[in-house]
């Protein structure tokens, strides 16, 4: 296709008919990793929910591959939700499933592939994370990186253009955050998927991001967006100034 996988358009957001953020727009091209951050309370994992389809904008669109998500139904709709895939920040997977159980589900839901297959396809998605060898491992049996792992692997499993992912770093230890943003930066090298990553974690920015877009809860809104080394060094704006040198506000 030509021009950007996701654009959002004069995106407002929010709860009960009043907004949190309002006016958003933004782009992402394909092969990108484009992050989305700020303060605590900004609204980021808000925006994400609505870019996945969750809730529906109190105004503007995102177009996924040109099309409007949230204006769509049905066939077409599920179309687009095929386009992408979703790891939450919890993990989010059944604990009462194994882990290669838990990475069939969608295979099992959403295709018509025989059983053989979708245990090869699955246990493909599990290698490419790292996790081969712990297809019988229960989800109170892995660590938190591990968990991590396992929700891109399903996040994964139907071959989508784009993963969303929600603070893929929270609560893990420095090695463990550095190894997710590895496999990150591998699955957009090696398969050319698209990022779109809610964090606030520095180090994570860094090291995966193509461009970043700033929200802020004060001004409702983006208020930088480009590289994040740009954003660091250039941005004229004190609150911008103050999450990337980690200082404190006055």
């Amino acid at each position: 296709m030509s021009g950007p996988l996701i654009s959002v358009q004069g995106l407002a957001v929010g709860f009960g008919g009043q907004p949190l953020l309002e006016g958003i727009g933004f782009e992402v091209e394909q092969g990108q990793v484009l992050v989305i951050i700020g303060e605590s309370g900004c609204g980021k994992t808000l925006l994400l929910k609505n870019m996945i389809g969750l809730y529906r904008p109190l105004a503007g669109r995102v177009l996924i591959a040109g099309t409007d998500l949230a204006a769509s139904e049905g066939d077409q709709r599920r179309a687009v939700q095929r386009k992408f895939g979703v790891a939450y920040q919890s993990g989010a997977l059944f604990g009462s499933m194994s882990l290669l159980d838990n990475v069939r589900l969608p295979l099992e839901e959403y295709t018509r592939l025989d059983d053989a297959a979708i245990e090869l396809v699955a246990r493909l998605k599990l290698s490419q994370v790292g996790l081969l060898g712990s297809e019988a491992k229960m989800p109170a049996e892995l660590s938190g990186g591990m968990q991590k792992r396992a929700a891109i692997a399903r996040a994964m499993a139907l071959d989508p253009a784009i993963l969303f992912l929600d603070e893929p770093s929270a609560g893990l230890d420095p090695v463990t955050a550095a190894g997710i943003d590895q496999l990150i930066l591998q699955l957009s090298d090696a398969q050319g998927i698209t990022f779109v990553v809610v964090t606030h974690e520095l180090a994570s920015i860094f090291a995966i991001a193509d461009r970043a877009v700033m929200l802020d809860r004060e001004a409702r809104g983006i208020i930088a967006a480009g590289k994040p080394e740009d954003l660091r060094d250039h941005s004229p704006h004190p609150r911008v100034a103050r999450f990337f040198h980690r200082e404190a506000a006055p």
